[in-house]
């Protein structure tokens, strides 16, 4: 049994180990473009490479998926983080999780997990073809149950395979071969980005950041969409967790308004305005002869509640027993419910993610074989699932391209 893997990322290597694994006796072929197979893996996280998510739940896990969470459910419940940090710690590399969950080689070196794949897959026998592009694959199958494969080189080669796993990624050149192959693209927009703002409000004040916070995005037809999380001021404009997984979620919504949008913060999200008017009469009391401007009344970064004082107009020597009821109802309006402009999208330059890619009605989430081209498999980012870090991505690749490995080599 000849197999070729068409895309050396994190998913081609990963299926091919994979399908090595299960059928030591089939011949492997993995076919990278590229001189430098693994280049997301070499460059994410920092280039610590955040290799998964620390939750071994399904269900909750599936939620970390704007696109996909429905179908990985089932995949999930087969091969999930924890047996994803098993099978690296088995071949030698240690991992740790840090506080938010996200799970990093010991070394924080991006290289110790390349290495450990291209190892491990040389071990299993697996022939890594560098600089082969792929230009056409032709199902060439004579009889409905036995697939057979042509796959066209850049440099005139031409090799037949009995199977085929497609993981370019988010290349607009794979999705030509799965469109070749019978698949439906939907169409790719960035999923995980910054946002660009402009306002007064934050100029001068990168990295100050906050713990968390409650963000609501509102488009020009009044879709809505909410996230919860740290936050961060950045050179131009907001970043974070919480801005992140907004980006994600709200791809598709947020090209469509080209990246226009109200963004609501609420800076003290775990009370209501009754408990928060109250805890200001409170510390005014207590701090009556201190100026307003450089003592925060609740726990927020002092910069930033200057820069406010000073955005609503409160003067600098006001102090806190002469400040109005009217500047009161501005600051609590300022910090529950301030209302800045999203301009554009920025890049979140550790990782560069797409929501789109083949769709997903037309692959077996069992196998993950085509539902419209038999003995075609595909894993990855070529599907439309995308996660909201970069963990979160990988583990789809970890996850979709073993079961993907080890179906291709055994139906």
């Amino acid at each position: 049994m000849r197999i070729a893997v068409a895309g050396g990322g994190a998913a081609g290597f990963f299926g091919a180990i994979s399908a090595a694994t299960h059928n030591p006796s089939a011949e492997i072929v993995l076919l990278e473009a590229t001189h430098q197979p693994l280049n997301k893996v070499h460059i994410s996280g920092g280039g610590r490479c955040n290799v998964t998510y620390h939750c071994f739940d399904p269900l909750e896990l599936a939620q970390g998926y704007p696109r996909g969470s429905k179908e990985l459910l089932g995949p999930f419940s087969r091969f999930q983080p924890r047996d994803t940090m098993a099978w690296f710690e088995k071949q030698g590399v240690r991992l740790k999780t840090e506080e938010d969950r996200r799970v990093f080689p010991v070394t924080d070196q991006s290289s110790t997990v390349v290495d450990c794949l291209m190892n491990t897959a040389r071990k299993l026998g697996v022939q890594i073809r560098l600089g082969a592009r792929v230009k056409n694959i032709q199902n060439i199958s004579s009889a409905k149950n036995i697939p057979q494969f042509e796959i066209g080189l850049h440099n005139g080669v031409h090799e037949r395979f009995d199977r085929v796993l497609l993981t370019t990624g988010n290349s607009p050149h794979g999705h030509r071969l799965a469109e070749a192959l019978g698949h439906n693209i939907v169409p790719c927009v960035p999923s995980l980005f910054t946002f660009k703002i402009s306002d007064s409000r934050l100029e001068g004040l990168a990295g100050i950041s906050f713990e968390k916070v409650k963000l609501t995005l509102t488009d020009s037809e009044g879709n809505e969409l909410e996230q919860t999380g740290p936050l961060l001021i950045t050179h131009w404009g907001l970043s974070g967790p919480a801005v992140l997984k907004l980006s994600a979620w709200g791809a598709r919504m947020l090209h469509k308004s080209h990246y226009q949008a109200v963004l609501v913060i609420n800076l003290l999200p775990d009370y209501n305005a009754e408990q928060l008017y109250r805890m200001l009469l409170a510390y005014k009391e207590q701090n009556s002869k201190k100026r307003v401007s450089t003592e925060p009344a609740f726990t927020i970064p002092s910069r930033y509640w200057s820069r406010l004082v000073q955005f609503i107009g409160i003067q600098d020597e006001i102090t806190w027993t002469n400040i109005t009821k009217e500047a009161m109802s501005a600051l609590l309006s300022e910090l529950t419910s301030g209302r800045f402009t999203v301009s554009g999208k920025g890049i979140f330059k550790e990782e560069f993610v797409t929501c789109g890619g083949v769709s997903l009605k037309e692959v077996d989430f069992k196998t993950m074989q085509s539902k419209v081209s038999p003995g075609l498999y595909l894993a990855g980012e070529i599907l439309d699932i995308d996660g909201i870090t970069g963990g979160f991505n990988f583990q789809s690749a970890w996850t979709t391209g073993w079961i993907a490995g080890m179906s291709v080599v055994s139906e």
